[in-house]
């Protein structure tokens, strides 16, 4: 097999166009023979200036290597290439094909374009209508590039020649705007002509002025304006170019979008569309003046991560009529986006267009969205026939009721199409039970639900934020199913950026003001033991210590933080905690009464949070903070023992989480404890029926317990319960996304009475990436996977499970299917990682890459 190199990679991005740095560090995947291993690489550097090569470089190592030539400047477009050597090869494998990178504008002073507003009045405590705007301009020369720079205050998407420029949504996204805006870079070059052009921008609130929050919401959390900011570099066919930037050229006026809202929904009439309007020869006279709004220019970053997309589409698997008469559509599948409908009628016929996650007595049940409308509302222009889908908002849904229909065949001429984060797919699993693949699936889901620019706890009601706790809890699992390294990077610097002068992390990020529990922020773990432990499993999973480098001294602070609130006793038991959020035995108005101490959860949490800080210390050869951190986090370890273990083992707390937290974050003071606690815990698991009895703190955590614990069978009993509360409850119910609750849904087929009763909330689905690492076998060993561990643990009466991930080093995947004398498992290794293969009956060993067939006897 010869050795062939796939395309390089920059930083965590997909393609790097308007990458925010100059200096790009640069990663590939090499295919190659089994057991092949790399020796040296040689990269190769193109720009305009002319082409440089670097010496051979002796390594193994092909993730996130230092950029090697000259940096970048603004708007400077490489192609960079790599060959490498093997351990054994003379020859180096031929040059992969060439990546292209440019750096977006990286120096503020590259910004002459100015943020600009419509210049009309408004009236900040009102809905205000979206605007358009416009501006003309000549090109003189052909052009041979073009580069457009856009952001905004709100959200934007452009056009240029009447044509839709990019195919990104919601952009800029949802950052700490004050400190963070996130800007775009396009290549317009298609788009323009020499001779007459126009530029035009679609805005709207978004959530730098929109209505977001509890109890209606909460307007002009960031400003009052909505404003575009857009610069045009063109360079002609004699090297020449032209810049054009928004300024006080620039017109305004209305546009079809009556109003629009996150919230919402989006009201839109055809009939008011001007024709032409972002052509150039359009008339703009009778259009209004704008005016320039501040924005420092340090504050643009440009993105880490993908952007918002529509990622797929949906038709109907069914239409009925509800009872109250309208059209009931069912997508046969919760989902995060909006209608796209093709409909034939007169002028000034309105469709109208609500959403809801479920049916309630033959009619969609919009009491669980709380006061967010979800209406989309369509009147037409009257045309032979229309097609139209929202621009600025988004809905959870996976009913819709339809009003006021003309367009014939519903099921024909309507689409849902699917919205979230760009992000590659990086993992799979399925096994031999369909029910518990339909679970993995409805994680899945989740996570596309809830992964829209930043990580929401829900996609549907009047909040849609970015809790901390949940993410920390999902963070493994989000790894494994979805390369989010530069999504959720980025968004850890919004996290650093709210975090309080004290350390304090909030409870979401960005921090918007909110109800009883949120505001003022106070110190919670779990929540803000994010700022710890999601960078550390990012560096687990991506192998990128930057992340922990960037995310340091946020972590520093936090675990400073609990360090002076816990004092000399090194127990955190003071001050208000959500503890085990939403444990089944709460009741539905109060769900922080779990059955768990609060406080066992927060000194455990502390004891974690200080390990890894200590283990991120050590990462970045920080030798003195690593010694302090560990030595603390034993402190607290010792005192959470004395405080809450028994001698016997039992816990002060005795319920699952109290367990489950202790034995995975190590706090028995011995084996023998440990073991005991095990056994207790499974007890308790089997005294419950084989249900759940854990909330947002004990779940991600349990079945780990039990199978550290030497209750592997308990495990999976707990993982294959059907009955309420349960994982394969909600399945059992026809679900196709993680609950909030449990028992969202209720045996008797009504919605949960309580507030907070979410069909599409990702935290409790933490248990698939258990199901990756025991029930198929897949895990890191090393970070990155650079060195994996497969240790299949088959049970539950399963017959077979599988697991793919795509890693930094390429496709690692295992699959083990039983047979009449045991098991058979084979296991494939990428090029450039090294796997530790553990089976019953097999001394443990290490193989390098490439496939391994294995039989596993059965055993009495």
């Amino acid at each position: 097999m010869s050795t062939t190199v796939r395309p390089v990679t920059f930083e965590h991005l997909p393609t790097a166009l308007g990458i925010g740095t100059g200096t790009p560090r640069v990663s590939w995947k090499t295919s190659a023979a089994p057991g092949w291993t790399q020796a040296a690489y040689q990269l190769a550097v193109t720009t305009a200036e002319g082409s440089w090569m670097s010496e051979r470089l002796a390594s193994a190592e092909s993730v996130l290597l230092p950029w090697p030539a000259a940096p970048l400047g603004s708007g400077e477009r490489a192609e960079v290439s790599v060959r490498v050597w093997g351990e054994d090869d003379g020859e180096p494998s031929d040059w992969s094909p060439a990546s292209a990178v440019e750096p977006g504008l990286l120096d503020p002073q590259d910004w002459t374009a100015k943020p600009v507003a419509p210049a009309w009045p408004e009236d900040p405590d009102s809905d205000r209508r979206p605007p358009l705007l416009r501006r003309s301009f000549a090109l003189h020369r052909p052009v041979v590039s073009a580069r457009l720079y856009a952001t905004a205050h709100g959200l934007y998407e452009m056009e240029i020649n009447g044509a839709r420029v990019g195919t990104d949504a919601f952009s800029p996204g949802w950052t700490v705007y004050g400190q963070r805006l996130r800007y775009y870079t396009y290549d317009v070059t298609d788009h323009l002509r020499q001779g007459d052009n126009a530029l035009g921008a679609w805005l709207a609130d978004g959530w730098y002025r929109g209505r977001i929050g509890f109890n209606g919401g909460y307007r002009n959390l960031y400003g009052d304006k909505v404003a575009v900011l857009a610069q045009l570099h063109v360079t002609h066919d004699d090297g020449t170019t032209t810049v054009l930037g928004t300024d006080t050229e620039w017109k305004a006026s209305f546009g079809p979008i009556r109003f629009t809202g996150l919230y919402e929904g989006e009201t839109y009439d055809a009939r008011e569309l001007p024709d032409g309007w972002s052509r150039p020869g359009f008339d703009d006279a009778h259009w209004h003046p704008v005016v320039v709004v501040p924005r420092d220019p340090a504050t643009l970053v440009a993105p880490e991560g993908p952007p918002v997309r529509c990622t797929g589409e949906i038709r109907p698997v069914s239409v009925t009529e509800s009872p109250s008469g309208n059209l009931v559509l069912d997508f046969g599948q919760n989902l995060v986006g909006r209608l796209r409908i093709t409909v034939r009628g007169e002028a000034g016929a309105t469709v109208t267009l609500r959403h809801a996650e479920v049916l309630q007595d033959g009619e969609i049940y919009t009491r669980p969205l709380r006061l967010a409308d979800a209406t989309d509302r369509y009147t037409l222009a009257g045309a032979e026939e229309e097609t139209w889908e929202p621009r600025f908002t988004l809905h959870g849904f996976r009913y819709a009721e339809v009003s006021g229909w003309t367009g014939g065949n519903a099921a024909e001429n309507i689409v849902a199409r699917v919205y979230h984060t760009d992000m590659e797919r990086t993992g799979w699993f399925e096994s031999s039970d369909p029910e518990l693949n339909r679970l993995h699936e409805n994680v899945l889901w989740s996570m596309k639900g809830n992964f829209v620019d930043i990580p929401t706890d829900c996609p549907q009601r009047d909040e849609r934020l970015g809790w901390t706790g949940d993410i920390q809890v999902f963070t493994p699992t989000a790894a494994f199913l979805y390369d989010c390294s530069g999504m959720l990077s980025s968004w850890l610097k919004d996290v650093a950026a709210e975090q309080l002068p004290d350390g304090t992390v909030p409870w979401y990020v960005p921090v918007i003001p909110g109800g009883n529990y949120w505001t003022p922020i106070r110190p919670g773990a779990v929540w803000g033991d994010v700022a710890v432990l999601t960078p550390w499993s990012l560096y687990e999973r991506f192998n990128d210590p930057k992340i922990l480098a960037d995310q340091y001294p946020s972590a520093k602070a936090w675990v400073d933080l609990l360090d002076s609130l816990a004092g000399d006793k090194h127990l955190w038991n003071t001050s208000f905690q959500l503890g085990d959020w939403l444990d089944p035995s709460a009741p539905p108005e109060d769900p922080t009464e779990a059955m768990t101490d609060p406080h066992i959860v927060a000194t455990a949490y502390f004891a974690w949070s200080a390990l890894h800080l200590a283990k991120a210390a050590g990462v970045l050869g920080k030798a003195d903070d690593e010694l302090r951190y560990l030595e603390l986090s034993r402190a607290v370890a010792e005192a959470f023992a004395n405080e809450y273990i028994g001698s016997d083992g039992r816990m002060a707390s005795d319920a699952q989480t109290a367990y489950a937290l202790a034995i995975v974050f190590g706090l028995f003071p011995d084996d023998e404890l440990q073991r005991a606690a095990g056994q207790r815990l499974a007890g308790l698991v089997r005294a419950a029926g084989n249900r759940i009895a854990t909330g947002f703190a004990g779940t991600p955590v349990i079945t780990d317990a039990l199978t550290f614990s030497g209750g592997l069978d308990a495990a999976y009993d707990l993982l294959l319960e059907k009955e309420c509360p349960s994982w394969l409850y909600a399945v059992s119910q026809g679900g196709t996304t993680i609950w909030e609750r449990w028992d969202s849904m209720l045996p008797d087929g009504t919605v949960n009475p309580g507030e907070m009763t979410s069909f599409n909330h990702y935290a409790l689905g933490a248990v698939a990436d258990w199901m990756h690492r025991t029930v198929a076998g897949l895990a890191p060993l090393e970070p990155g996977y650079r060195r994996i561990l497969f240790r299949p643990q088959p049970g539950g009466g399963l017959t077979s499970a599988a697991a793919s991930h795509e890693t930094p080093y390429g496709r690692a995947s295992i699959e083990w299917q039983s047979n009449d004398g045991g098991y058979s498992v084979t296991v494939e290794v990428p090029t450039g990682a090294t796997a530790r293969v553990e089976l019953p009956g097999h001394e443990p060993h290490d193989v390098g890459s490439g496939t391994f067939e294995y039989t596993v006897a059965r055993t009495a």
